[in-house]
């Protein structure tokens, strides 16, 4: 069995109001992306990164500056995360049966190696593996006219990544046009008639979108709960 980890660094910064991206943004003395790798390196047999084209020389400077020697093979991303994921995907080498293929955030530098070992083990066996979280808060669903209902927060899950594959399977449903119903890839792999397996995800393993999370990274990374 193959493992190989797609990691998709596409992000401006705009929502994060950072002039620089926020892959790229400082964790402890290393960018955000830097420790994305650092996870999944001991775990896989290939490495992919998928970055914009404009990013990518500005990549291999921070590599240099830190000395970050992680194999890795960067794949230019397309103009939305779907086509960034499939650029991934056709670069992959030949894949065979029983190989998998993990495709995660690039700013989710905290998932652990047992969620990572997890989520390759089931997928291995069942052909898929999504790490979900419950809910802590209340949400409401709104309506087009702007009034809102409640939703029973027991039944909802918080998706994250990575999301793991079979590679030959999904290979397969990355072979279709983009769909304003694919959300994420499990629901790219979902479209095509296959079901996806859910399994524990971690409430450390916060995606890096606002400032906030940046800091509750450093707090975890500070206090050893990553």
């Amino acid at each position: 069995m193959k493992k190989t980890a797609i990691i998709v660094a596409g992000g401006s910064g705009m929502r994060f109001g950072s002039a620089v991206p926020k892959q790229f943004l400082s964790l402890q003395g290393r960018p955000v992306l830097m420790r994305t790798l650092d996870a999944f390196a001991p775990l896989v047999d290939c490495l992919i990164v998928v970055l914009p084209a404009d990013q990518q020389e500005y990549w291999r400077q921070l590599c240099g500056q830190h000395g970050f020697d992680v194999p890795h093979r960067v794949v230019t991303g397309g103009s939305s995360r779907y086509q960034s994921v499939q650029n991934a995907i056709r670069a992959l080498d030949a894949v065979q049966p029983g190989d998998v293929v993990a495709i995660h955030d690039g700013v989710r530098p905290l998932a652990s190696r047992l969620l990572i070992e997890r989520a390759f083990d089931v997928a291995h066996r069942c052909g898929s593996a999504i790490p979900v979280v419950a809910l802590t808060d209340s949400v409401r669903m709104v309506e087009a006219d702007g009034t809102s209902r409640p939703l029973l927060r027991s039944q909802l899950r918080a998706v994250q990544t990575p999301q793991v594959f079979d590679a030959v399977t999904i290979s397969q449903c990355y072979a279709v046009e983009e769909s304003p119903l694919f959300t994420d890839d499990a629901s790219v792999y979902e479209a095509a008639g296959h079901r996806v397996t859910l399994v524990e995800g971690e409430p450390t393993n916060l995606k890096i979108t606002h400032p906030a999370d940046l800091v509750l990274a450093e707090q975890i990374l500070i206090h050893g709960k990553s």
